[in-house]
């Protein structure tokens, strides 16, 4: 039977407790365990995918097409094991499923309550599907005291009295702020943090303290008389020089040892942390450094990009060089004073990321030519391979009026709105002016390479499994057109309807595709296409 960890939060960083998870989850799963994480979201919306990047961050897809939190991006990097549509719940699609049912009458005419109906669908979801794992982490959003999340506490309230002794614990991450005026850190927040998830009923086991100075013996102590636990469950989270010594750092501070022991759990089996030594070793000690220049439109919220930002570090480790990022606004190349060679000369490479609407288009559309023009390693992901289409047929193919329908009407639609396709289901329709939430082709599809490709090269493989979040495709009545000003269609839906991958084989390195690779990037497993991208940035470098 899987034990389970419970995560809440006081006033913590934005990564305080999914970093935290992800990185107990690496650890427990380097001593041999199977660990799941799961989240719970305090949102209404049904699923984050109809969220703005600007107020959430990026959506991170799984491989059965569910839009989840960015959180479940860090637990699949850190432990390698694929998300799915289980692992994330937001308190909409609670509501959704109790309204469905009430509306059916499976409820019989009892009155719907947040006690038992909410809580109760809360506890199914937290055990679903967990019978083969030794642990499961729940990470519950929000922080402790708002109203949002009251629901999910009184839920693992529950639980932990449905569990019995032994077989839960409870995690709560806080801040330990340094005050600079007085020179002290101050555990007040602690306590009272720690106070109001006990009034709710939850006492913590382990406390996980944030803070940005070393935590002192002393103040440690005080922590765990004041809140409860033992000295040795107060464990310190101070700032990494990388997300990726996280892990290493919370084993030197005993936090897999005070979970064990919470646990009550002996002669563990010490972790094997040799890939995360390696990993740290190559982000410390590179043996040279590119610059990539990300021209988007949500560089001003980077964590927008999340796993694009952690597909180019992979990159990089798979190298062994610094990559450093330039993120650039698209939209800046779009007036009629911009230098777009001054602020790309410098770029080693120019990589152009997803995106939805107009805005920015056309500055993406120029990074495109440079790219192309100038013979600087070119990578395009979903928009920004349907950019590098239209760019070609504008360009090279004499079509002045290349577009997208996505931006409005237009006589050449060199990209359109996808309206059917296969999938494992069967066939999937979407309608024009239909509900945008849920709409889009979502999760991984097969795409099959041609073998004599640059793509196929790099993946060793003619066939490849990609995750896919768009509305929009290629139209494919301008394939033949494309390739003859070298723009070749190297890999397409089993089917021959959909194109996926667009290359240029006379290019340095020139790859778009309407899938999203750094989805599946992992430190110790960094995807082909990164891998391969910031190596032809490596030569780069080396001809400027």
């Amino acid at each position: 039977m899987a034990r389970f960890i419970f995560i809440t939060g006081g006033v913590v960083s934005s990564l305080g407790k999914g970093l935290m998870a992800a990185s107990l989850a690496a650890l427990l799963q380097a001593r041999g365990y199977r660990v799941r994480i799961r989240k719970f979201d305090p949102y209404l919306n049904v699923d984050p995918g109809t969220m703005s990047p600007y107020q959430h961050g990026e959506v991170y897809v799984t491989d059965d097409g569910a839009e989840t939190d960015l959180d479940l991006g860090h637990y699949e990097r850190f432990t390698g094991v694929p998300g799915r549509q289980s692992d994330n719940i937001t308190t909409g699609r609670i509501y959704q499923t109790i309204i469905t049912r009430e509306r059916r009458g499976d409820y019989l005419g009892a009155t719907v309550q947040v006690i038992p109906h909410v809580t109760d669908a809360i506890k199914a979801f937290a055990t679903a599907q967990t019978d083969d794992l030794d642990f499961v982490l729940c990470e519950i959003g929000g922080t402790v005291g708002d109203i949002e999340s009251l629901p999910f506490i009184e839920s693992i309230r529950q639980l932990r009295n449905d569990l019995g002794r032994g077989q839960s614990i409870s995690i709560h991450v806080t801040l330990v702020p340094f005050i600079a005026a007085a020179g002290e850190l101050k555990t007040k927040p602690t306590q009272h943090s720690v106070r109001e998830l006990a009034a709710l009923g939850v006492q913590p086991d382990v406390l996980v303290c944030r803070a940005e100075r070393p935590l002192p013996d002393s103040e440690r102590a005080k922590i765990a008389l004041f809140c409860n636990v033992p000295k040795a469950a107060v464990v310190p989270a101070l700032d990494a020089p990388s997300i990726y010594a996280v892990p290493l750092q919370y084993h030197a501070e005993g936090l897999d040892q005070a979970v064990l022991d919470a646990f009550g759990i002996s002669g563990a089996p010490q972790p094997n942390l040799g890939r995360w030594q390696e990993i740290v070793d190559r982000l410390e000690n590179p043996e040279g450094e590119v610059t990539v220049g990300v021209v988007g439109k949500y560089v001003g919220l980077p964590d927008a990009y999340k796993s694009l930002n952690e597909a180019l570090v992979h990159g990089g480790i798979a190298n062994r060089v610094r990559v450093n990022i330039r993120w650039i606004d698209a939209e800046l190349f779009e007036r009629p004073e911009s230098d777009i060679a001054a602020s790309l000369e410098p770029m080693h490479a120019i990589l152009v990321p997803g995106a939805f609407g107009e805005r920015g288009a056309e500055g993406k559309i120029a990074s495109v030519r440079f790219a192309r023009e100038r013979g600087v390693p070119y990578f395009g992901i979903c928009f920004g391979m349907q950019m590098a289409c239209i760019e070609g047929m504008r360009n090279l193919g004499g079509v002045a009026d290349a577009s997208s329908t996505e931006f409005g009407p237009t006589p050449e639609p060199v990209v359109g709105l996808i309206t059917e396709w296969m999938s494992a289901d069967g066939l999937q329709q979407r309608a024009e002016g239909g509900d945008l939430g849920g709409t889009m082709r979502l999760g991984a599809y097969t795409a099959r390479l041609d073998g004599n490709s640059v793509v196929a090269s790099i993946y060793g493989s003619e066939e490849i499994s990609e995750r896919h979040r768009h509305r929009y495709e290629v139209n494919t009545a301008y394939r033949e057109r494309l390739e003859k000003n070298g723009l070749v269609f190297s890999g397409m839906s089993p089917d021959g309807m959909l194109p996926e991958i667009v290359e240029r084989p006379d290019h340095p390195w020139f790859v778009g595709v309407q899938f999203h690779p750094e989805l599946k990037s992992k430190p110790f497993d960094p995807h082909p296409l990164f891998k391969s991208f910031i190596e032809a940035a490596v030569r780069q470098s080396r001809l400027v």
